[in-house]
């Protein structure tokens, strides 16, 4: 169950339909996770891991999260999009950055697949830094 300091975030979205979208991935990610959501700052993130780059620099960043913006909604998918080509495929009408899925609104795409992604994403990304939900 999401946090009062989530709630109180995502009530404060202007876009009502922006603020729904935001309530709706809520319920979708941390049911696809099995992480708690938190927030930092305007993201909302599921489970942590710790990063080491070969350069020596080092941090915590949420095993998958999103944002409310206020030009669309952005969904934090860790390990990229490469490996997941097939579902990509299914999803419906995004935009994305290296780690970022831009979606104007969430009747633009299929949920079930959006869920498939988050779920598989995390999956990988607890393989790969140990980072199990509790």
């Amino acid at each position: 169950m999401a946090t009062t300091a989530v709630k109180k975030f995502i009530s404060g979205v202007e876009n009502k339909t922006r603020r729904a979208g935001a309530l709706a991935l809520l319920k979708l990610m941390e049911e696809a996770s099995g992480y708690q959501a938190a927030l930092n700052g305007s993201i909302i993130y599921f489970g942590k891991y710790h990063y080491i780059y070969e350069s020596g620099r080092e941090g915590d960043a949420g095993v998958t999260a999103f944002s409310p913006r206020k030009q669309n909604l952005v969904v934090y998918i860790m390990p990229g999009f490469s490996k997941y080509q097939d579902l990509m495929e299914k999803l419906g009408k995004y935009k994305t950055g290296s780690s970022c899925l831009y979606i104007n609104k969430l009747q633009d795409i299929d949920l079930a697949v959006l869920k498939k992604l988050v779920k598989t994403s995390v999956t990988d990304m607890q393989k790969k830094y140990d980072c199990k939900a509790t």
